[in-house]
C-alpha cells in the first residue's frame, strides 16, 4: 500500500515548516519529501543529511555520481528519476548521466573510478573489493573521500529504501527523465 505524501498542510508538524521550506526551494514538494513527513524525524535526518553530504569535498558531479550510482544499484527508479532532473540543474555532464542510467562506463576515468567504487559499496554491502579501493586512490582520491562516499551511499540508500517501500510515485516534474530498473 502507498504511504500517504504530505502536504505543507497536512504533514505533522514539525514536518509541515520542513516541507513550507522545500516547496519554497523548490516551488513543489517532492512526492518522495511528502512521503517521509509521515515521520518528522526522517524528513530532518534525511535533510540534515543532506546538507552535510553537500559540505564534503567532493564536487556537485561527483556526488550525483554518488547518488545516481547508488539509486541505480539499489533499482531506485524515483531517486534516478529525480537526480537525473537535480544533475541537469547542477550541470552534470549529461554522458556521465547517461552512462551510469544505462550502467556503462563513464569516459572520464577519475568518475568512472568513482562509479565503480560506490557501485561496489552498494553491492557488497559494504565491503568493495581492493582493487576498486585501490583504483579509487590511485586516481586521486583519499581516505576523506572514502568516507564521504560511503556517507552519500548512506543517504541515498534511505531514500531509495523508503521509495521502495511506501512505492512512492515520480513527480510530473521528473517525468521527462523517468527511468526504469527493469524490476
Amino acid at each position: 500500500m502507498p504511504y500517504r505524501v504530505h502536504t505543507v498542510e497536512t504533514a505533522p508538524s514539525p514536518a509541515g515548516d520542513m516541507l513550507a521550506g522545500i516547496q519554497k526551494a523548490f516551488g513543489f514538494v517532492p512526492n518522495m519529501l511528502g512521503t517521509m513527513a509521515n515521520s518528522p524525524p526522517v524528513l530532518e535526518a534525511y535533510q540534515s543529511t543532506g546538507a552535510l553530504f553537500d559540505k564534503t569535498s567532493l564536487s556537485a558531479t561527483e556526488r550525483q555520481v554518488v547518488m545516481l550510482t547508488t539509486s541505480a544499484e539499489n533499482g531506485c527508479e524515483y531517486c534516478v528519476g529525480a537526480h537525473t532532473a537535480l544533475s541537469a540543474m547542477q550541470k552534470v555532464p549529461d554522458d556521465v548521466v547517461q552512462a551510469i542510467r544505462n550502467d556503462t562506463p563513464i569516459a572520464d576515468p577519475k568518475l568512472e573510478a568513482l562509479r565503480r567504487f560506490s557501485a561496489e559499496v552498494v553491492t557488497t554491502r559494504g565491503y568493495p573489493s581492493a582493487p576498486a579501493l585501490e583504483t579509487l586512490i590511485k586516481i586521486g582520491y583519499g581516505e576523506q573521500q572514502v568516507l564521504e562516499i560511503i556517507l552519500g551511499v548512506g543517504l541515498k540508500s534511505i531514500a531509495n529504501y523508503i521509495n521502495h517501500i511506501a512505492k512512492t510515485q515520480l513527480d510530473d516534474a521528473f517525468a521527462a527523465v523517468a527511468w526504469n530498473s527493469g524490476n
